[in-house]
């Protein structure tokens, strides 16, 4: 290794002199003494025998002994073991060379495509910003999805959530956001996700296009740790460019995996089962990581989709409705519309944007209104439509709303390889209710 290289990768690691040592360890914790350390410190553990080493975070101290929750597994090492402190802390480096590539949540290229040149350190764990600073939601942001675009208008700073049972076309539509997103930066965060997924979903649904798009990663065969910390450091990548002034997508899936990490994390610790197993930690990191997503005064913004794996497609799910109170707006997605063959399957009169009545004009909310009155319609009167029990003239509207189905069906069916024009849209929707 040449004295260039050598210094660069050493350039921003601080061990500490001290060390303290491990005195017992299990499946999930490193339990050490000897050093004076703090909640949230990261430390260093270097195995005597192999030369092995680990990085971990305290997360728990009880009088001289402190509790390790290591980033990697913990196969190797033994008691005795040195343990340094990690002066540096939980930073990450963040800068315009990630744009572009696939990373692990240490900002460790997993692409093959050569090393990334450090820009700076940023902390992977910050305070959301503060109430009074966040701008207001006041522009639209377009998706290239038309029933997006058209029914659930999000904005620029808005966080939603995408809400759906395995198999329903998460994935898809995300693909479709992040590839027909107005964004000049995107970031996607892989979190808790089959390692088979990552390649498939760069190629399949991204058509293997990263201009100006960072991937993170944490398979579900990493650590809880790894898989926890992978969003929060998904977020900080979005805040580096949203601290520029530019606008950023951020998009996360999933949220389930994340709060399952911090479940095995905190069950490891001995905290309570609760609701479906989750210790109260896994619901108040939800907003600890979600909140910093939003649109700042004098800076640019973020808007984030969160999906949300539904068990069962079950909404009542504790993590599902922990999220949905947290956020400005759900996108549902239907198992019934998936087996109609509607795609993308957003379930319109289950789903919801908070801010789309202040953004949008009022001709367009206008058609939005009619639009869902006419579905609801649909919908309600369905069974009676299908065996032939309705006569038409009993009421107009309903008349209306039977003429213009097949219309309506398309208006809210697109193909993933197809993106759309906000004003377009717009004009469609509003056009198809006169």
């Amino acid at each position: 290794m040449s004295l260039s290289s050598l210094k660069e990768k050493l350039a921003n690691r601080n061990y500490s002199v001290s060390f303290g040592e491990v005195v017992k360890i299990n499946a999930t914790i490193i339990i050490a003494k000897g050093l004076h350390v703090s909640i949230g410190d990261m430390v260093k553990i270097v195995s005597d025998t192999t030369g092995q080493e680990t990085v971990g975070m305290v997360t728990e101290i009880d009088a001289d002994l402190f509790y390790i929750t290591p980033f990697s597994f913990v196969e190797g090492f033994r008691s005795g073991d040195k343990v340094l402190l990690d002066a540096t802390g939980l930073n990450i480096p963040v800068g315009s060379a990630l744009l572009g590539r696939v990373v692990d949540p240490f900002m460790r290229p997993i692409d093959g495509k050569g090393s990334i040149k450090e820009a700076k350190l940023a902390p992977i764990i910050k305070p959301p910003i503060a109430a009074m600073k966040r701008g207001m939601i006041d522009e639209v942001f377009s998706v290239g999805v038309k029933s997006i675009d058209g029914l659930l208008t999000c904005g620029k700073g808005q966080k939603l959530g995408i809400f759906a049972g395995s198999g329903v076309g998460k994935s898809t539509l995300m693909g479709m956001i992040v590839r027909g997103a107005d964004a000049p930066i995107k970031v996607v965060a892989l979190i808790g996700e089959r390692g088979r997924e990552v390649p498939e979903f760069i190629e399949k649904n991204l058509g293997g296009d990263l201009t100006n798009t960072v991937v993170v990663v944490a398979t579900s065969d990493d650590s809880p740790l790894m898989r926890k910390y992978g969003a929060f450091a998904a977020m900080s990548v979005a805040e580096y460019f949203k601290d520029q002034g530019r606008d950023v997508l951020f998009i996360m899936d999933s949220v389930t995996r994340f709060a399952m990490a911090q479940r095995e994390i905190g069950l490891a610790l001995g905290e309570p089962p609760t609701s479906k197993g989750y210790p109260p930690s896994s619901l108040t990191l939800l907003p600890q990581l979600m909140e910093r997503a939003g649109k700042e005064e004098g800076k640019g913004s973020i808007t984030a989709f969160f999906t949300v794996l539904i068990e069962g497609d079950d909404m009542s799910d504790p993590i599902a409705d922990q999220s949905r109170s947290i956020l400005d707006g759900h996108i549902v997605l239907s198992r019934e519309m998936t087996d109609f063959g509607i795609y993308p399957p957003v379930h319109i009169l289950n789903s919801a944007s908070r801010v789309m009545s202040d953004i949008i004009t009022p001709e367009h909310l206008k058609a939005v209104m009619k639009f869902r009155r006419l579905y609801t319609l649909l919908k309600e009167n369905e069974t009676l439509i299908r065996i032939g029990a309705y006569a038409k003239g009993s009421d107009s509207e309903l008349d209306e709303a039977i003429d213009k189905k097949e219309a309506m069906e398309a208006f809210i069916t697109q193909d993933a390889a197809t993106q759309t024009n906000f004003t377009q849209t717009t004009q469609e929707l509003i056009a198809l209710m006169s």
